[in-house]
């Protein structure tokens, strides 16, 4: 099954359980891609200790996860595309959902 999951919040323990979501479906071996939308952008940036969400976003990174991020989001926050979560638009949005089997929002 292709699930295409949107995380829309830095708020730890949301991203922190979204992640885990993802990489606990690709070790189902379902296909797993992630949108991360508005602030959940600053995702990587999250300091928490009990809901380490950067951790979380490398274990789904390396199981094979798809990371994507809206680009708009992005520079209205100053911030710059990297190696492992590129730029994307709407219509990379609206690729995964029409992809997707299921859509989960965290």
């Amino acid at each position: 099954m292709n699930f295409g999951i949107i995380i829309e919040t830095k708020e730890p323990e949301k991203a922190w359980n979204g992640f885990r979501f993802a990489s606990a479906a690709i070790r189902k071996n379902h296909q797993v891609k992630v949108f991360l939308m508005g602030e959940a952008v600053e995702c990587e940036d999250i300091k928490n200790k009990q809901f380490d969400v950067p951790s979380e976003m490398t274990k789904f990174e390396e199981l094979g996860g798809e990371l994507l991020a809206c680009g708009t989001c992005l520079k209205s926050r100053q911030l710059e595309e990297t190696t492992a979560c590129p730029i994307s638009t709407m219509f990379d949005c609206v690729d995964m959902i029409e992809w997707a089997d299921r859509t989960i929002t965290f």
